[in-house]
């Protein structure tokens, strides 16, 4: 007997025609519900009841342990079930999957990874102010002036650098949490700003090492594209003292080997959650060693 899941409901079924059903409330949200479940390869619970106790064949990867999985059999490819023979209508789907759709924006706006990067874009925001009040003082304390006058400046000048500091604090805290490999290899705040150069962790994960390199490099990337000349070795991983330190003539090298444990470290934190912090440093401090032999 085969196990067929569908939006609408849970069919078991032999060769010829389905031999048991559940079907689902024929409701949206309740719909929607089970849509989610599915997408994150959970096994529904009508799933395990409706197979329990029966030798199954099924197609899906995520039902493997409710029976033999062979997604090639001829069957599934050949028998249709119809949601209109149940009175399921596909408006009910269009709104369901609409629901689907908000749940899941709403669960990526509120991920850890995101509020990093609105917390790094409003740093570099409060910097660029801080920079602007400063040079504003400057100006200002050249020329004969009451106190009572630049008072105000300097206390929003003031102000603003106190809570540059509360925020990098933020952020230090929230990488220990979100991406510890990345923190332990790259820093918090490099690390933290690799993550909202990228748009996520997700995002970072997914990205080759060569990529990861530049990150923070893009108008001397785009420079060379258009002009010529030499193309950029590194980004804002230049920041880190084992590239910033390096002779120029090795730093290309460093780049490329720190680039690839960032790249490692950014799977663990964004898949997997292991911590091979210590490994990757281990192993980032044997090829240094090489490159300085060489």
């Amino acid at each position: 007997m085969y196990l067929i899941s569908k939006w609408f409901g849970i069919f078991i079924c032999n060769k010829d025609e389905i031999q048991k059903k559940i079907l689902f409330p024929k409701e949206d949200n309740e719909i929607a519900k089970r849509l989610l479940i599915i997408e994150k390869n959970e096994i529904l619970d009508e799933e395990k009841k409706i197979a329990k106790g029966k030798k199954l064949i099924v197609s899906e990867k995520r039902l493997k342990e409710l029976g033999d999985y062979k997604p090639t059999d001829i069957f599934f490819k050949n028998f249709k079930i119809n949601p209109l023979d149940f009175n399921f209508s596909e408006d009910l789907l269009h709104k369901a999957t609409i629901i689907v759709a908000q749940n899941k924006v709403k669960e990526k706006l509120a991920s850890e990874d995101l509020q990093v990067v609105q917390m790094v874009n409003a740093l570099d925001d409060l910097i660029q102010t801080s920079n602007l009040l400063s040079e504003r003082l400057d100006c200002w304390s050249v020329i004969p002036t009451s106190e009572e006058k630049i008072k105000p400046l300097k206390n929003t000048y003031s102000t603003v650098n106190t809570e540059i500091k509360s925020l990098e604090r933020h952020i230090e805290n929230d990488m220990g949490n979100i991406a510890p490999n990345i923190c332990k290899i790259t820093g918090p705040m490099i690390g933290a700003r690799l993550i909202s150069l990228a748009g996520g962790l997700e995002r970072l994960a997914t990205m080759p090492a060569s990529t990861i390199q530049i990150l923070g490099a893009e108008k001397a990337l785009f420079r060379f594209k258009k002009e010529g000349g030499k193309p950029p070795k590194h980004g804002v991983i230049f920041q880190h003292s084992y590239i910033k330190k390096a002779p120029k003539s090795n730093r290309g090298k460093i780049a490329r080997i720190f680039a690839s444990k960032i790249s490692i470290a950014s799977k663990a934190d964004a898949f997997t959650k292991r911590d091979i912090s210590k490994d990757l440093i281990k192993d980032f401090e044997r090829r240094m060693k090489e490159i300085k032999k060489m």
